[in-house]
């Protein structure tokens, strides 16, 4: 259900000698074909108690979303295949892009329908078929109705993630949120619920205005901006800011489809200024161009989740506007409730890499982006042994010339050709099976090397 990690640092970005075919082409143009909406869509459901910290999949923290109802998309369409594979979804695998769409409907919103409840076995084991020994029926809660934001990412292993391109994996809290008659069901779970089907079909945002809202991620620094946006009228698929004297497109920051990493307007300045692509591909607000600059209260480098930035608007269908000053509402921290029968629920794999047998108490996924004499370094750590409350990485690279020299989501320091980081705050706890990602930027003189070992408080990790 989280995906935490920042990806990549700021590039250098050469001038394009022909700028105007990058503006043309705004955002990647989709050359696959994902399971179709174009209707109503009926599949299972699932429910999460929240989306993990700092950040769901789709790049925002919960208190930041434009509802507190939201879901989750498949990651994958692999019916009968439960093995990982990387994100985001590169284009020789296309065929296995499940409506996630490598986060491309990250911010939509989607009107929901409470469709048949299951009588016999649902618990969306891998291979097995949905509703066992049991038929599909319909019941006092069917027509029930809620909309909601799409916030989050399913990957895991299991025939709901997989097996079912229209599964959702429904914020816990909504279930019985969801209004029937001009009134919330009230108990739909947990007696009537048993991953029942639910009816969905994509929508724009109910009752829009005001205007986009632009935040900070953490780590964030004139060297290496990441920026969420979100209050979207109809999505996001692409992002452009302006540096260096023209129109770039931005890199999606992995698959995190409200987060994109951006150049200020001059080299290591601290403004900004985008210009935003919704489904249709189209510049909103008629090209409608937002200026804002890197907070003060961010100092060298942003520590919060979550920084909101101010921006003022030039160009575009209307005159210039400040930030809208409403702001969502946080949602609130879910209930357990309990049920009569377990019910699985999927989490979204926050960094999903191959997943061999675990040789040791931790596993390690390493990956390094390298741009000449720089480069960042990306880590998830898996607990796969008991639960931790406090965690202390080190790992090893083969010679001194590899520096780490800043980072994020732990603290970082280096002695010799060992580096240390360890947890923070909010990152410190690992039940068996969580992972967390972190991640740092380095230089290096010759030739970068992978770390040749990886220990989790004093035991060896496996390292995929």
């Amino acid at each position: 259900m989280i995906y935490r990690l920042l990806s990549r640092p700021l590039r250098v970005l050469l001038v394009l000698a022909c700028a105007v075919a990058l503006v043309a082409t705004g955002a990647a143009r989709r050359a696959y074909a994902v399971p179709d909406t174009s209707g109503p869509v009926t599949g299972n459901s699932t429910y999460f108690d929240a989306l993990g910290a700092p950040y769901g999949g789709c790049g925002l923290p919960q208190t930041e979303l434009d509802s507190r109802h939201f879901v989750a998309l498949n990651v994958y369409n692999t019916p009968g295949d439960y093995a990982y594979y990387p994100r985001p979804i590169p284009p020789s695998q296309a065929a296995r892009i499940g409506l996630w769409d490598n986060g491309r409907n990250c911010g939509r919103f989607v009107q929901v329908t409470v469709g048949d409840f299951c009588t016999g076995v649902n618990d969306g084991a891998a291979g097995q078929a949905f509703c066992r020994g049991g038929s599909w029926v319909s019941d006092a809660y069917n027509g029930a109705t809620l909309t909601m934001v799409v916030a989050d990412s399913c990957g895991d292993s299991n025939a709901w993630c997989r097996d079912d391109p229209y599964h959702l994996d429904l914020s816990k809290h909504s279930l019985n949120e969801f209004v029937k008659n001009g009134s919330a069901v009230g108990n739909l779970l947990p007696d009537h619920f048993n991953n029942r089907r639910m009816t969905w079909s994509f929508v724009p945002a109910p009752d829009y205005t005001g205007d986009i809202r632009v935040g900070f991620l953490q780590g964030s620094q004139r060297y290496w901006t990441a920026i969420a946006v979100s209050h979207l009228a109809n999505g996001i698929h692409g992002l452009e800011y302006f540096a260096n004297g023209t129109w770039q497109q931005a890199e999606m920051n992995r698959d995190m489809g409200q987060s994109f990493l951006i150049s200020p307007t001059a080299q290591a300045g601290t403004d900004y200024r985008i210009r935003v692509r919704d489904i249709t591909d189209q510049l909103i607000n008629g090209g409608r161009e937002y200026a804002f600059s890197l907070p003060a209260s961010c100092g060298n480098q942003c520590s919060a989740a979550y920084t909101a930035a101010t921006y003022t608007t030039s160009g575009g269908s209307s005159s210039p506007t400040p930030t809208p000053s409403a702001t969502p509402t946080p949602s609130p921290t879910p209930s357990p409730t309990p049920t009569p029968t377990p019910t699985p629920t999927p989490t979204p794999t926050p960094t999903p890499t191959p997943t061999p047998t675990p040789s040791g108490q931790c596993r390690v996924a390493y990956s390094a982006n390298d741009w000449g004499g720089g480069f960042s370094g990306n880590i998830t750590i898996t607990n796969t042994g008991p639960a931790i409350n406090a965690w202390t990485l080190r790992f090893v690279y083969p010679t001194t010339q590899i520096k780490v020299s800043q980072g994020w989501s732990a603290n970082w320091s280096q002695s010799g050709t060992t580096v240390t980081a360890t947890n923070v705050s909010w990152n410190g706890s690992l039940a068996t099976g969580a992972s967390t990602g972190i991640g740092f930027n380095g230089t290096y003189t010759g030739t970068l090397a992978r770390p040749t070992t990886f220990t989790l408080n004093n035991t060896p990790c496996t390292i995929t």
